[in-house]
């Protein structure tokens, strides 16, 4: 499946602390369309653990993650 760069949003999570990077990408993720991605880019090491929970809980897809320094960047595509 190929990635539509115009379904993509990104949100810049950086310097917030969980829980606010979740909370922030379940509401960001009402205005992606099924098949879009939500890219986060966050600084909090926890994310590590929180995002893939909050993809599993809610049915979407964690199709990337990865870290870069101290950024750690995620691509979720919206499933339902």
């Amino acid at each position: 499946m190929t990635s539509d760069p115009t379904m993509e949003t990104v949100l810049d999570l950086r310097g917030l602390l969980c829980p606010q990077p979740v909370l922030r990408a379940k509401k960001a993720l009402r205005a992606v369309p099924i098949g879009g991605s939500l890219v986060l880019e966050c600084t909090d090491p926890l994310t590590v653990i929180d995002v893939p929970h909050f993809v599993t809980q809610t049915g979407h897809r964690l199709v990337a993650q990865e870290r870069v320094a101290d950024l750690y960047v995620f691509r979720i595509v919206k499933q339902r």
